[in-house]
């Protein structure tokens, strides 16, 4: 027996049928951006996605328009402060539509930009609020960091790319630097993070090892992922920590509160690796210019002294004999006289020292007359 069937192009005009009578009128979407892509043609590509905890349970594509994209995108930038990026939650107004060749499409018309900035902006605002007002801000640029900082506690996740390039990146570099790094693992992302870094922040504190600084390790995320930065809690529990906490945090483009409180911030796990380095480059190349310095400076003195040597060797060498013992002469002369002069007061056999120029001249009396 044949089996009943239809063909592909039939079946998805069926389904295109149903979907846009089903969904006659535009609707408003909340979803995050997987990805944006806008073309050199104008139009603004997308992936949304919706995920529960760590599992994606829906993804459509989307798609602006040029006409509405020019419009849409200028908006969004003046509203946020910034362009369409993956990882931002938004609340869009589609059309939905179904192809034969390209399935489901969400066409957005329109973006409320509100939502994206919305709660979590919000509460990043307030905890920035808080932290000025009760002195958080600046207390761990008050903290110095040792001269030469070796004694690192690292909180990150023990399978996280950004440590493994971290610790690659500082204890096998070429200078020969050795560092000691101990690994303080807690989340770094989701609703449990701030609670768990900040217990990790408690338990460097509370080591016997005297740890030089605290360094908090995260690669990119979605802003999802890295809103736990801005939690208030966890930007207090670093701007009291008692040790100088560095954080490098996200992607390029992120700047979060834990950023504004900590000690220094930097971009990635290798740039904040060069930051101690540097430490010890620094302290390296101050040594030695002291070297430099004490080098110049004995050979210097010693070159002195060798001009001084030449000096006498030469006018030892050009002196003529008959003017050394003209001087001679010349002194012995002028002792004699002194000696006359003095006769009635000195004895036979008185010994006398005569000063004379620059030097003196000892004799004795062997007959008065």
């Amino acid at each position: 027996m044949e089996k009943a069937f239809i063909d592909l192009y039939t079946l998805q005009m069926h389904m295109r049928a149903g979907v846009e009578d089903m969904f006659p009128e535009r609707v408003w979407v909340r979803a995050e951006i997987s990805s944006v892509s806008v073309k050199s043609n104008g139009h603004c590509y997308m992936e949304l996605s919706q995920n529960e905890g760590s599992t994606t349970v829906a993804k459509a594509k989307a798609v602006i328009w040029r006409t509405k994209y020019q419009m849409l995108g200028r908006y969004f930038r003046q509203a946020t402060g910034g362009d369409l990026a993956a990882g931002m939650t938004i609340l869009a107004r589609v059309q939905v539509t179904y192809s034969e060749l390209y399935g489901l499409t969400l066409s957005i018309d329109d973006i409320d930009a509100d939502v994206t900035v919305g709660a979590r902006e919000r509460e990043r605002q307030e905890a920035i609020a808080r932290l000025t007002e009760d002195g958080s801000m600046e207390l761990q640029r008050t903290l110095e960091l040792p001269l030469l900082p070796y004694r690192l506690a690292v909180i990150s996740a023990d399978t996280a790319a950004g440590y493994g390039d971290f610790c690659r990146h500082l204890l096998e570099n070429s200078y020969g630097f050795h560092f000691s790094v101990d690994l303080f693992e807690a989340a770094m992302q989701g609703a449990s993070a701030p609670a768990s870094i900040s217990d990790a922040l408690d338990a460097i504190q509370a080591s016997p090892v005297p740890y030089d600084a605290a360094l908090i390790l995260r690669g990119g995320g979605s802003e999802l992922d890295l809103a736990c930065f801005d939690d208030y809690g966890l930007c207090y529990s670093i701007a009291h920590c008692g040790v100088p906490v560095f954080t490098a945090i996200g992607h390029d483009r992120d700047y979060h509160v834990a950023d504004m409180v900590a000690h220094t911030f930097v971009k990635t796990p290798t740039a904040l690796a060069d930051v101690f380095l540097d430490c010890y480059l620094s302290e390296d190349e101050r040594i030695a210019s002291y070297s430099t310095r004490l080098r110049l400076a004995f050979r210097s003195r010693v070159a002195q002294m060798e001009s001084r040597v030449e000096l006498m060797h030469s006018r030892i060498r050009s002196a003529d004999p008959r003017s050394i013992l003209s001087r001679g002469y010349t002194l012995v002369s002028d002792a004699a006289g002194v000696v006359l002069k003095r006769a009635a007061d000195v004895k036979e056999g008185d010994e006398v020292t005569v000063m004379f120029g620059d030097g003196t001249l000892g004799c004795r009396v062997l007959k008065k007359k």
